[in-house]
């Protein structure tokens, strides 16, 4: 059968022959006189056997006889991706036609999807979420909805969207088409589309969660920690310009990612904590072969439409069997063959088991890795020699050890505690607290004149200060002692303060020395050309530094008190009387 056949208008088919559509699928076959017809329909279809187009071709043609007065028809998704696919194709299939469209999601500005709405569409495309809020704001009217479908039913019950779903379908008016699509058909969809439908019209292409039988699909058995090493070899041995990869978590997705980079295989991940602009970017760079590989969550299992995917690869195997499907929906996509390659450890059995169970295929293994025993047993060997270097108890409490071994040697460290704390508490019942007497307070003394030999200036001066501090470059590798620092590591012991006194001693009789034989007439002051005396901040060079000059009033060495600073007084400040 051809398109021609199912009563088209000219300009939709020649939209369909310039996108590649020269056949419909057996959903678009059954699906498109139906709806033209007016009927409502239920359609158990898994994805990427052509429901799209099977419901927004004959949706377009019907607008197209009165089209411009509102939005006359609504179509509901689970997932801003598909809801972005979805809308790329109706306005891929209504190119020559009057018909308008728009979309609206969640994670990104409202303000250009409401003035989309407001220059006129005559199909909408949104999430539960948006327009529900849209739909507060008094934005967007479904008063004027002629036909309503919801895409994914499933999906939106596995993701919690039913209680929006049904408080908008409240909204819609009583008289309408409605056509409700699902890859598989659970009670509570059943009961949905018991109490939306009117004598729908019910069509099944596959068995409920029946993958597509041209998709291969094949299973790896193998350890968890493998799975990082198996995967890049895989994606090689493959030799495909694209490959979607699956994981459980969004952490995992990440590492993943990170791992096929370093292995040099251009990848990207997409999931919910990513931005929809990053995620967008993300699907158009792999849909234009920009990189070779897409990491995923489930959030992408739906709306990543590629025509032609070879490989979908599930690292992480679902826990539900119906997500499985979903999954390797995203090959083997109108009539195409692709292929599907899952990773199984042994926690994820059971899954497998599901997975087989719903699907009613066994699933063949093409490969198993078997776990390497030795490397257990020498990584077990490592960790005991350890744990007997560190911990003897844990080495008597090997499976080797006897109960009489393990119950000494228990008891042996029970008392080694108890005599370690009764001396603990002994040597710190004994230990006499730091009291300030007399002679530390003049040891203390006498450090601090040691240190004030160097008066202030050398201090302020930040530049030049250090250099001359007779004692810094001797004190600068000994511990300093610290009033806010408790700790014995910060403090100034005995030993340390006399061998600082006695660097210091000798530095200034050095000094001292090269003074008394000669260093004065070098350090005389030099008149300018004015016939003053030159020199920093207007003083006479030769005015020694503070330093230098009690250092040559001090004969015998002794430290120096600092002079007394006298406050300035300031200028023009009227006295008190």
């Amino acid at each position: 059968m051809k398109f021609k056949e199912l009563k088209l208008n000219r300009n939709i088919l020649k939209a369909l022959a310039e996108a590649g559509y020269e056949q419909p699928t057996p959903i678009q076959e059954q699906s498109i006189p139906s709806v033209l017809e007016g009927r409502d329909l239920l359609g158990c279809a898994q994805t990427g056997t052509g429901k799209t187009c099977a419901f927004s071709v004959p949706i377009i043609q019907r607008l197209d006889e009165d089209a411009g007065r509102g939005i006359r028809a609504l179509i509901l998704t689970p997932t801003r991706e598909l809801a972005l696919q979805i809308y790329e194709n109706v306005c891929q299939y209504a190119r020559y036609m009057p018909v308008t469209a728009a979309v609206i999601f969640g994670g990104v500005s409202q303000v250009p999807q409401v003035e989309a709405i407001e220059r006129g569409a005559d199909i909408l495309i949104a999430t539960p979420g948006r327009l529900w809020d849209l739909m507060g704001q008094k934005i967007v009217k479904l008063n004027k909805v002629e036909t309503f479908v919801l895409d994914e039913a499933d999906r939106m019950l596995d993701m919690g969207f039913f209680p929006d779903v049904k408080r908008i379908v409240k909204q819609l008016p009583a008289k309408r088409q409605t056509l409700l699509f699902s890859a598989t058909i659970p009670a509570e969809i059943a009961d949905l589309a018991d109490s939306m439908l009117k004598n729908p019209v019910k069509i099944s292409v596959t068995p409920s969660a029946r993958p597509v039988e041209k998709i291969e699909q094949q299973v790896y058995f193998v350890e968890k920690a493998e799975k990082r090493t198996l995967l890049p070899e895989i994606i090689r041995k493959a030799n495909v310009h694209q490959t979607l990869v699956f994981t459980r978590t969004k952490h995992g997705a990440d590492r993943v990612a990170r791992d096929l980079n370093r292995a040099g295989i251009l990848t990207r991940s997409i999931h919910g904590d990513k931005s929809q602009n990053q995620r967008q970017r993300a699907l158009s760079d792999f849909k234009e072969c920009k990189i070779a590989v897409l990491v995923a969550t489930d959030i992408a299992a739906r709306g990543i439409d590629i025509s032609e995917l070879p490989l979908v690869i599930n690292f992480d195997l679902p826990n539900i069997p119906e997500t499985y499907v979903h999954r390797i929906g995203r090959t083997g996509r109108a009539g195409q063959e692709g292929t599907a390659i899952s990773f199984c450890d042994k926690s994820e059995r059971p899954y497998l088991a599901d997975i087989e169970k719903l699907t009613g295929i066994r699933i063949p293994v093409v490969g198993e890795i078997p776990h390497d025993e030795s490397k257990d047993k020498e990584k077990l060997d490592r960790q005991r020699r350890a744990s007997k270097a560190s911990n003897r108890r844990r080495d008597t409490t090997s499976e080797n050890a006897s109960a009489e071994a393990v119950a000494e040697e228990a008891e042996r460290e029970k008392q080694a505690k108890r005599k370690a704390r009764t001396a603990r508490a002994a040597a710190t019942a004994k230990k006499p607290r730091r009291e300030k007497t007399q002679e530390h307070k003049q040891e203390k003394r006498q450090e601090q004149q040691a240190k004030s030999a160097a008066p202030r200036a050398s201090r302020s001066s930040r530049g030049s200060g250090r250099r001359r501090d007779p004692y810094a470059r001797f004190e600068k590798n000994e511990p300093r002692f610290d009033a806010h620092t408790p700790s014995r590591a910060y403090a100034l012991s005995d030993e340390a303060t006399e061998r600082i006194r006695k660097k210091v001693e000798a530095a200034l009789a050095a000094r001292n020395e090269r003074l008394l034989n000669g260093d004065k007439a070098e350090n005389k002051p030099k008149k300018s050309a004015r016939g003053g005396r030159s020199g920093r901040n207007g003083r006479g060079a030769h005015s020694k530094h503070p330093a230098q000059e009690a250092q040559a009033k001090t004969a015998d060495a002794k430290p120096v008190a600092p002079r007394r600073r006298h406050r300035r007084r300031t200028p023009n400040k009227p006295q008190q009387k």
